[in-house]
């Protein structure tokens, strides 16, 4: 579960880890502007998404998809999963809706709660950041194992986490004071600043591509090439967390160190949010597991890109129509949700979750068939230069077509979860989640010791997205018995996503099959590739848009936004 430690950072909407537990009433102006503030969402999340798409693809022209990537990337992996576990979910879970309540509770507008909240996190994140760097190798060892014939490719990993855990203390100092400024309806710098991140690593990479001499091997790479990489990266994260303080000042916040923290009822409220903490656990247990496993292949077959830099490449893109459309969708959705449960209106509630799934499936549907569809074409488009060749980036497309349908019921999962979060219910989401991470991790391990190493990996992104199958199912049934009813009652819901699937399945087939035929006249260039992919997907656009119509999928005109 690899996306389980990037969301902490990335999602801002306070329901990501459970937030809806104690969501702050929803005032006339907050309504008032409620659509703005989703389309500011979705623009700054496409712009994010878009930059960091470029530095990933610079990413792995520079280093590859094999061994010597994924040195890099699962040492990029430990600073944000021990943020996560350290502080990340208790802030996103319980301080920052208290922060929210306490400015309008509290005399002093919360300015002394916002203090003791910020000396607190910046306590336990430096404290923490000093223990890890120190501990870099048992850590590192839990996500890749140390073996005489990789040896030098764990003494890498290591020196690449000493480089970059301290991106620790900057992800907490990142998220604290943009809570700070959510508390403040002022959300636009939360939103954009992730960009900067991305403009230092795509600068540092280019360097990297543009002065050096691209290594092929762990043995291979320079003690300038892994200080660049270490530093440019961690300065990246630097810069998104300080571009923060001109904007909570202008807001007018002052920090002053407080170290009363007894008899705030911080205490209380994280022993509250034990669910969602175990709920945060859950998926870190699961992406370690994981990696290791993946890592394991890239040991096996250091240069076929079939290993956990693949992996991590593929679920990405394959993430990009979640991030973009649902988790938006969610955010303006939540508080109208959580106003009709606590207002008892079921049926609102239940029609509120039918129009968003309804509503999202029209993107989130055909853009599961298009990865299964075209995949490869796109893993070569976008990997298959510098150091990663048509041949490695092709276990890299399989994995996006073995990721591919999970994708539908990954997205709806979620948001059947917020009706969970709706009802201050946190339980049942970690209940989920463990669920989720057991199948995986079973469905995981079958494939790392039944599969060869070249497919071992692209099967564990097959069992990724059948655990969300299973999810998805469990957590249907879990929201039936809570809310007395069916959210489907009316049956919309099924017959939308019956025609949904039947538009993007055909719509699939005849994209496959106008790629295949481009494949067969055209070279296997960059060129060729690129006319082959873009055949492939104009026709399957039109063809979905068409079938859509001819199904009268009416939800087609609706997703703009929420009227």
């Amino acid at each position: 579960m690899v996306e389980g430690a990037k969301a902490a950072m990335k999602s801002q909407s306070t329901d990501e880890y459970g937030g809806g537990r104690h969501a702050a009433p929803v005032t006339k102006a907050a309504k008032g502007g409620l659509a703005r503030s989703s389309l500011l969402m979705a623009l700054g999340t496409m712009v994010s998404r878009a930059t960091g798409l470029i530095r990933q693809v610079l990413q792995a022209a520079a280093l590859g998809t094999g061994l010597l990537a994924s040195t890099y990337n699962t040492a990029n992996t430990v600073p944000t999963s021990l943020y996560t576990l350290l502080i990340g979910g208790a802030l996103n879970a319980v301080l920052v809706p208290q922060l929210v309540r306490a400015r309008t509770t509290q005399p002093d507008g919360g300015r002394a709660y916002e203090q003791r909240l910020v000396t607190l996190v910046l306590c336990v994140l430096g404290v923490g950041t000093a223990l890890a760097v120190w501990a870099a190798p048992n850590i590192v060892s839990l996500y890749m194992r140390d073996t005489p014939d990789s040896h030098e490719a764990f003494e890498l990993t290591v020196v690449f986490a000493r480089f970059l855990l301290p991106q620790i203390f900057f992800y907490g100092l990142f998220s604290i004071l943009g809570q700070v400024l959510n508390a403040r309806e002022k959300f636009g710098a939360m939103m954009w600043t992730p960009v900067l991140n991305n403009i230092v690593l795509i600068g540092m990479f280019g360097t990297y591509l543009g002065l050096m001499t691209i290594p092929e091997r762990v043995e291979d790479i320079t003690t300038t090439q892994v200080q660049l990489l270490g530093i440019g990266t961690t300065a990246g994260i630097v810069l998104q967390a300080l571009a923060l303080i001109p904007f909570v000042r202008a807001a007018g916040f002052r920090f002053r160190p407080r170290f009363d923290w007894r008899g705030t009822g911080l205490g209380k409220s994280i022993h509250a949010a034990k669910w969602t903490l175990l709920f945060v656990l859950a998926n870190q247990v699961a992406l370690t597991v994981v990696t290791n496993y993946a890592n394991a292949a890239d040991q096996e077959l250091p240069h076929a890109g079939a290993g956990y830099s693949a992996y991590m490449y593929a679920q990405t893109i394959w993430m990009l129509p979640q991030s973009i459309v649902t988790v938006s969708l969610v955010t303006a959705l939540l508080p109208r949700m959580s106003k009709a449960a606590a207002e008892g209106r079921i049926p609102d509630l239940c029609a509120d979750l039918s129009r968003a799934l309804r509503i999202t499936g029209v993107v989130i549907v055909p853009a599961g068939f298009l990865f299964l569809a075209l995949g490869p074409q796109i893993s070569t488009l976008l990997f298959a230069h510098g150091a990663t060749n048509a041949a490695s980036a092709q276990p890299l497309g399989q994995m996006l077509q073995a990721f591919g349908l999970g994708l539908i019921p990954f997205s709806a999962q979620y948001l059947l979860l917020r009706a969970f979060y709706a009802f201050e219910d946190t339980r049942t989401p970690f209940l989920m989640a463990a669920w989720i991470a057991v199948v995986n991790l079973a469905l995981a391990t079958a494939c790392h010791l039944l599969l060869p190493a070249r497919w071992a990996v692209t099967g564990m992104a097959a069992a990724y997205a059948l655990s969300y199958v299973s999810g998805l199912a469990l957590t249907a049934w879990l929201l039936r018995k809570k809310l007395g009813s069916r959210i489907d009652n009316d049956g919309a819901l099924r017959r939308t996503y019956a025609k949904l699937v039947l538009a993007a399945a055909v719509a699939g087939v005849v994209g496959w099959g106008t790629a295949r035929a481009c494949a067969d006249t055209l070279d296997t260039g960059t060129w060729g590739t690129a006319l082959t992919l873009a055949a492939g997907t104009a026709t399957m656009a039109l063809a979905y848009l068409l079938l859509a119509r001819l199904l009268r999928i009416s939800e087609l005109r609706s997703l703009p936004g929420l009227r």
